[in-house]
């Protein structure tokens, strides 16, 4: 069985600003002695669980927060008011080892993810050792010998299941944590970029001359790479050894989102709502990115643009490291056009097509 999935997408954005720092620039890197347009890591991986097709095929996102009071009544909304609020103030309070008090707003160490279920099913915990008369102390010790059963519980956390958790204090550094399923690199155009200068007014209706606001935003289009690698294994333990099957179909909507969507900044601005040009996934023993194949900038040629040639890298690249380390894997992509693909991949006509042979474990 190959344990991993990569996941090798190439979207082409018209003009935008998908990702901005603390100047209001867009975010940038120098690969292959060149700036590229950079879009983070953290960026793409907020959008995807923030997206409707999220919600709608893998469920409610974790909510995250250092906000412990907000926390509580976001908690007690989604479970319908199944526990009392001092119940949840003693889960709680153990799992982020914080008192929490009725007078003083208290936050936790660091924004971390919290599972709804998952809180759930400590409450229940806490609520049976209360009524067996044990203390706060006991009560730390007792759910320590309860991890196996609070990982089957974490079943409902996908996205912590695929980001991970790290907790600093509280039993949820002893018992929550969790070692990611899902690797994301930082999304980089495969060629240079010299960045283009939005200069703008807002126009106040009831001013005779001139505007009530003026400023600039730096934007630009360009092919950007995206590579996300899924440890199938992984994510299988993070969700209380759940059948490799479904870990596979949480892998086909891992691709279908690496596919469509797009971060929301400045998107009323620029409308760069674009779809992926290719999307390639290999079923291998080892994550294996192909972002090298971009070291040396794409040139357009002769006003071709920049699509097809980083196409052309990127399948070139991918046979350099296929044939030149010997990797034994199942490769399969979907790709607009009529771009040829090389001998060891399979080609499919739609991205549900792909989708489907990722359910079906790199065969069919």
């Amino acid at each position: 069985m190959k344990n991993f999935i990569n996941f090798h997408i190439l979207i082409s954005h018209s003009p935008s600003c998908l990702n901005r720092d603390d100047m209001n620039m867009q975010k940038s890197a120098v690969f292959g002695g060149e700036r590229r347009v950079r879009v983070s890591s953290q960026s793409l991986k907020r959008a995807i669980r923030k997206s409707d097709y999220y919600r709608q095929h893998l469920g409610e996102a974790s909510v995250r927060t250092k906000k412990l009071d907000e926390l509580i009544a976001i908690i007690n909304d989604r479970l319908a008011g199944r526990y009392d609020t001092d119940l949840l103030k003693k889960t709680v309070g153990l799992l982020a080892g914080k008192e929490l008090s009725v007078e003083v707003a208290t936050e936790g160490d660091a924004v971390a993810p919290w599972a709804i279920e998952e809180v759930a099913w400590f409450c229940e915990q806490v609520k049976r050792m209360v009524a067996q008369g044990q203390d706060e102390k006991a009560l730390g010790k007792l759910l320590k010998n309860e991890t196996a059963a609070m990982r089957q519980a974490l079943a409902s956390g996908v996205d912590i299941a695929l980001s991970g958790r790290m907790a600093t204090s509280g039993l949820m550094s002893e018992l929550g944590k969790v070692d990611g399923a899902l690797a994301v690199a930082h999304v980089l155009t495969t060629h240079s970029v010299d960045a283009d200068i939005d200069w703008f007014t807002a126009v106040d209706d009831l001013q005779e001359l001139g505007s009530g606001h003026l400023d600039t935003q730096e934007f630009s289009s360009g092919v950007f790479y995206r590579y996300a690698s899924l440890n199938v294994k992984q994510l299988q333990e993070n969700l209380g050894n759940a059948p490799r099957e479904k870990a596979l179909e949480i892998g086909a909507h891992l691709l279908h989102m690496l596919a469509t969507v797009v971060p929301s900044a400045k998107q009323q601005s620029f409308a760069a709502h674009n779809l992926a040009d290719l999307a390639l996934v290999s079923f291998s023993d080892i994550p294996v990115s192909l972002a090298n194949a971009f070291e040396k900038p794409v040139r357009s040629v002769n006003g071709s643009g920049f699509k097809e040639p980083s196409i052309a890298e990127l399948h070139n690249y991918w046979q350099q490291i296929h044939t030149g380390y010997g990797l034994s894997e199942r490769c399969g992509e979907f790709i607009l056009g009529q771009s040829s693909v090389p001998e060891g991949i399979t080609r499919k006509s739609t991205i549900n097509e792909l989708k489907t042979w990722v359910m079906n474990n790199g065969e069919g």
